[in-house]
């Protein structure tokens, strides 16, 4: 077991460790591996860990069919993205619920410039066909290159997906189950196609089947990893509005295309505007001055020298982070006793809140629980 990556692997088997308790345990031991190499007297006195999950991480037993799941992403280029590494998608990391690893087919850049979700109904009208096609179309004339998210579903997701190869934008669909397979069966030809610009990702081990209950999940993914969520055609019920919730969780930019009144397909869509929980969208001309993409694209980013880099193209701090980050570039260097003293966080919170400040290259640990600013 040399790859880190089957302890990473190993992280998510673990029965009520989640997101949450994975950065406490990053926080205190670093990496994965160390976890698992950690005694059970040590792991119990990670606040909130208990007994019960430290004793089944130190009693984790099952490394060798990680091994077996290990060699079968090698086997077909999988990348396994764990929240540390420095190509997982930075925006959804912002998120707090963010999956602790993800799994990637492809070639598209997950940290794209300008990234777009466009989702709808299973079941669209000739409208919401054409309105998908065209808004696609003009984006890729006003902003080239910009990544093109769905679900890879029915309906509105694969036409989005093929009006974005049409149109040679890259594309990504996130699925709600492991990379061995490709639901709907039906999609594969284009799950092939995508994957030479763009990819397929999934926070899904291998062997996990398309269950209904994976969906809400997958579209917190859809959800958390973009700029701007666009519903081209929606019912009055249906995941797409899950994802709209997820996205205003997020606090992304969310836009809908409105349609007749009378027009069941798109009684979704116009509630979401009538609510106000969306903005009115009418063409990608709108979209990019509402996202204040019309500017000329920034120069090309520096090579990264950290394992941590600084956060990509405005994924934004909460209020925590900026207070924090605030306090460091007054001290320099802060004792986690300072800390504490003059933010007057709870112990679980300022955890969370030091190690997403590391994982994105703001601050370093020091010995003796102490942390500086990064130059």
């Amino acid at each position: 077991m040399e790859k880190d990556t089957i302890y990473q692997l190993a992280l998510g088997k673990v029965p009520g460790i989640g997101p949450v308790y994975t950065r406490r345990l990053l926080h205190h031991f670093g990496e994965a591996r160390a976890v698992f190499q950690a005694p059970e007297s040590t792991l119990i006195n990670i606040p909130g860990l208990g007994s019960k999950r430290a004793h089944d991480i130190a009693h984790f037993k099952t490394f060798s069919a990680l091994e077996k799941e290990q060699a079968f992403l090698d086997k077909y280029s999988i990348r396994c993205l764990f929240i540390t590494d420095p190509h997982y998608p930075q925006r959804l990391l912002r998120c707090p619920d963010a999956p602790i690893l993800l799994f990637f087919k492809g070639h598209a850049d997950l940290n794209a410039t300008k990234i777009i979700s466009i989702i709808g109904t299973r079941s669209p009208s000739e409208y919401g066909r054409q309105t998908t096609e065209k808004l696609i179309k003009d984006i890729a004339s006003l902003s080239p290159g910009a990544l093109i998210i769905s679900g890879l579903a029915y309906g509105i997701d694969a036409v989005a997906h093929k009006a974005a190869l049409k149109y040679q934008l890259p594309t990504v669909g996130v699925l709600g189950h492991g990379l061995d397979q490709i639901y709907p069966r039906e999609h594969t030809s284009l799950a092939k196609e995508m994957l030479n610009t763009g990819g397929l990702l999934t926070k899904f081990n291998i062997a996990t089947s398309p269950d209904a209950y994976n969906f809400p999940i997958r579209n917190r993914v859809v959800a958390g990893i973009s700029d701007a969520v666009i519903v081209t055609e929606s019912r009055s019920r249906g995941g797409s509005l899950l994802t709209v919730d997820n996205a205003l969780t997020y606090q992304r930019k969310i836009f809908a295309i409105p349609g007749r009144i009378t027009d069941e397909k798109s009684a979704g869509c116009n509630t979401l505007i009538r609510e106000g929980k969306t903005r009115l969208l009418t063409d990608a001309a709108q979209l990019m001055e509402e996202m204040n993409w019309q500017q000329p694209p920034a120069k090309p980013a520096s090579i990264q020298t950290s394992l941590f880099p600084p956060s990509i193209e405005n994924p934004g701090l909460t209020d925590n982070e900026r207070s924090l980050l605030q306090l460091f570039r007054e001290k320099q260097t802060l004792s986690l006793t300072d800390i504490h003293a003059q933010t007057h966080q709870d112990a679980v919170t300022l955890a969370i809140t030091l190690l997403n400040l590391e994982l994105l290259g703001h601050i370093s640990t020091l010995p003796g629980k102490m942390y500086r600013l990064c130059a």
